[in-house]
């Protein structure tokens, strides 16, 4: 996995999230024929903070098609926390 960044070190000084779902999966091997797309998003009212991170072992950001990937890793992570318009921080 990649070494704690500053995005760690911001994460840990964050007020604590509401919700926080961690996810880590594991391949001996992994092929794709094609290139996915993907896309993460939040929403929420009366409005949201929110954080997602990915790690991953072996496997590059941009994988390519028919390539063969061995004894992948990839950890997920996503955060959120309401804000209410009272708490003056709403974005």
């Amino acid at each position: 996995m990649t070494p704690p960044d500053r995005e760690a070190d911001r994460r840990s000084h964050d007020p604590a999230p509401d919700v926080d779902i961690t996810t880590t999966v594991r391949a001996r091997e992994l092929r794709f024929t094609t290139v996915p797309e993907t896309r993460v998003w939040f929403e929420g009212e009366p409005a949201e903070q929110s954080s997602s991170k990915a790690e991953r072992q072996n496997l590059p950001d941009e994988v390519e098609p028919d390539v063969t990937y061995r004894d992948v890793t990839v950890r997920w992570n996503a955060r959120s926390r309401i804000v209410h318009p009272m708490d003056g921080e709403a974005p």
